[in-house]
């Protein structure tokens, strides 16, 4: 039984997971929208609204936060400087998950990640 045991493991080893979340958090904030599997989209939802809140914050401390979890540097400096001016009048609620058709492959459910605007 897994209780009291949050987030998915998505059948991959601890490094290669979290680095794939910080592969599409980095995407997501870089292309604003991306489409990934549902249960990868649930995942990363929370992260990526936790970079804009820093982004929000503006200051130095939480600017190596977030350069310490997205991997582009580039993708920061848009997030403090473009993302977190267009969210400062939000309270939460930064992201959308829009359901798609089924992956052809193997069936599995695909959904579009993006920041609403």
């Amino acid at each position: 039984m897994r209780h009291r045991i949050a987030g998915r493991r998505l059948s991959r080893p601890t490094g290669h997971r979290v680095l794939m979340y910080r592969n599409l958090v980095t995407d997501l904030l870089r292309y604003e929208r991306i489409v990934t599997t549902e249960a990868k989209a649930k995942e990363v939802r929370g992260m990526a609204e936790k970079m804009i809140t820093l982004g929000k914050d503006g200051g130095l401390h939480a600017r190596r936060r977030a350069l310490a979890f997205v991997t582009d540097k580039k993708v920061v400096s848009k997030l403090f400087d473009e993302l977190a001016p267009r969210y400062a009048q939000r309270p939460g609620g930064y992201t959308r998950i829009t359901k798609l058709e089924p992956r052809l492959g193997d069936g599995a459910p695909i959904a579009q990640l993006e920041l609403v605007k």
